[in-house]
Order: C-alpha cells, then sequence, then structure tokens
C-alpha cells in the first residue's frame, strides 16, 4: 500500500515537472517573439519604401543603431531637393509616386528631408549643411514646406523668392497606445498625477505653439503650466526633439502613456498595425494648422520646384493627404 502511494507521488511530481517546463518553453517562445515584433517598432516605419532613388547599392539600415528615417533618396546626383516638416513623412512615397508618373525624368532623382520645420529652417540658415552623427554633407532646398506662419517667416526674411501656397489642413489629436490603458479622454486629463507625458518641445517644433493653445482652451494657463512646466520639472513629461518619431516610439516601448500630435501621425501608425490608437478632440479646444509651400531663394531647380508645389495642389495629391486625414486648403476669408 505504501509502495502504491509513494510511486504514485512520484509520478504526480515527474507530471508537474513537465507541466513547469511546458510552460517554462511556451513563455520563452512568447518572449522570443515579441522581442523580434519589436523591432518594427523602430524607424524607419516605411521599410525602404520612402527611398525615391533606383540604385540602392549596400543596404546596412539597422533598427536603434544604423538609420537615417527623415533623410530620403540621394543629394548627390538630385533634380529636386524638398525640405518638408516630417509630420506627413508617411504621405511622400505616394505622392512622390504620383509625381513621377506625370514627370517621369524625375524617377530616382528626388532628394528630400522630413525634419522638424524649425530645424530645416536652420538647415536653410547654414546653406543646406548639415551634420547627422559623422556625416556631415550639403543640400541646397528648392522647396520648403511648413505651416504657414513659418513658410510666410522665410518670404518675410528673404530666403524665399517665391510666395506662400497653402495647400492642406490638419488638426490634433492624443495619440495613446492601443485601446488607451489610462482612460485618457480629453486634455485636462493629461495634468492628472502619475499621466507620463511625451510632448513636443517648443524650443524645436512648431506643433508645440499649437498645443499650448489648445490647452489653454481646454484648461486654462494652469493646464498649459501643469503640462508644460510643472510635469517636465518632475519628469513626468518628456520633450522631444522629433516628435513625429520619438512621440509613438516612447509610447510603443511604455515610457509614456500619452502624447499631443497630429491626428495623420496617429492614423499612420494604426495603418501601419503598430499598437497605437489616438483620442480626436473636439473642435472648441482643437486646432488648425494650415500646411503650406515655398520655393527657396537660390534652388538651384527652380523649374521643378515650381512643378512640385503645382502638383501639391492636385486633386491627386489632394486625395492621398485625404488617406491620413488632412483636408484640402480653403479659403475662409
Amino acid at each position: 500500500m505504501m509502495n502504491n502511494s509513494l510511486a504514485q507521488l512520484i509520478n504526480n511530481v515527474n507530471t508537474s515537472k513537465r507541466s513547469l517546463i511546458t510552460i517554462l518553453i511556451i513563455t520563452l517562445c512568447l518572449l522570443s517573439s515579441n522581442t523580434y515584433a519589436n523591432d518594427d517598432f523602430y524607424p524607419p516605419w516605411s521599410h525602404g519604401k520612402n527611398n525615391p532613388v533606383k540604385q540602392r547599392g549596400l543596404e546596412i539600415t539597422v533598427p536603434e543603431v544604423d538609420n537615417l528615417p527623415d533623410i530620403h533618396g540621394d543629394p548627390f546626383h538630385s533634380a529636386l531637393n524638398i525640405f518638408l516638416g516630417g509630420n506627413y513623412f508617411f504621405v511622400m512615397a505616394p505622392l512622390v509616386e504620383e509625381f513621377v508618373k506625370e514627370h517621369p525624368q524625375f524617377e530616382g532623382r528626388i532628394y528630400y528631408e522630413t525634419l522638424p520645420p524649425g530645424l530645416l529652417y536652420k538647415q536653410i540658415e547654414q546653406h543646406g549643411v548639415i551634420t547627422v552623427g559623422n556625416m556631415t554633407w550639403q543640400v541646397q532646398a528648392d522647396v520648403y514646406a511648413a505651416g504657414l506662419r513659418r513658410v510666410e517667416q522665410l518670404i518675410k526674411e528673404g530666403r524665399s523668392n517665391g510666395k506662400a501656397v497653402p495647400y492642406v489642413t490638419n488638426t490634433l489629436a492624443i495619440m495613446v497606445p492601443k485601446n488607451n490603458p489610462k482612460h485618457i479622454l480629453s486634455l485636462t486629463d493629461l495634468a492628472q498625477p502619475g499621466i507620463k507625458l511625451v510632448m513636443p518641445n517648443p524650443q524645436f517644433e512648431g506643433i508645440a505653439q499649437q498645443i499650448e493653445k489648445s490647452l489653454v482652451k481646454a484648461g486654462g494657463e494652469q493646464l498649459k503650466q501643469s503640462v508644460y512646466g510643472t510635469k517636465v520639472n518632475n519628469g513626468e513629461t518628456t520633450l522631444t526633439h522629433i516628435h513625429h518619431r520619438q512621440t509613438p516610439l516612447t509610447l510603443l516601448e511604455k515610457k509614456a502613456d500619452a502624447g499631443v500630435t497630429w491626428q495623420s501621425e496617429a492614423i499612420f501608425q494604426e495603418k501601419i498595425g503598430n499598437p497605437i490608437s489616438y483620442v480626436s478632440l473636439p473642435s472648441q479646444v482643437n486646432t488648425r494648422a494650415i500646411y503650406a509651400a515655398t520655393t527657396v531663394k537660390g534652388n538651384l531647380h527652380p523649374e521643378a520646384a515650381q512643378l512640385w508645389i503645382e502638383f501639391l495642389q492636385s486633386q491627386k495629391a489632394l486625395s492621398i493627404f485625404k488617406e491620413y486625414g488632412f483636408e484640402a486648403y480653403r479659403q475662409t476669408h
């Protein structure tokens, strides 16, 4: 009797060990698969689609290590150089594709940068010279595309030889992780203690001024001070240099709970399958941005620049913008 009980006990222990080992193996497999899946979280999210060149040579893009997600094309053999605000980098691949269909002479010969407009403005002031990591190069912009006020500033300071041409508008939204785990429903929720934010830096990014206006509309100066003052000081707000890359990545890495961006940026993240969602803002607290373009003084390809600006106003271009939540610009007065 004792022998049978002992044998049964040993058998139960062995069964438990096998079950535990099975659970551990499944857990490790899940962790491994998640690790590899997370590689897709890191820019460039276009997987090469935004590079308009024909001959790429050696490709050594390594996420988190060696990548230039906001530099596109060949700066040494280009026939059109475009500096545009990074908040619609994801629209450029289809725009360039359609533009080249209409003007095949530009196939493989378009270079563009999608950095924040303020940084691109500084690059223009530096005669197109830019340094990223250990590399420095120079590109003279043909077209500068940004918020209308920034474009008008370029013209006012004599750095443009053209006029400001508006073409689309955009609105703000609160970007959050999928399923909105912190249940953030409004701008006022951003002031809650413990809610970690990732926000554009007013020093570098024009969108920050738009966000500050909306914060004041929603909760007065107190809300603005909470988000951009108190929470910055206590570490609950992280400020970005390039929000269209850093905000979604910070959310994907679970280092923040929310961040205010352009609605189009959140729509893009959903489209590519990243676990990102967004909270729309009511019109009474939202801010509408007008996007415009102009030619840059001293540009090397004036005819190409004009063709691109005309294309941005075309129905084909506007339909591409619409897929990501942009609206065609309509003068209100």
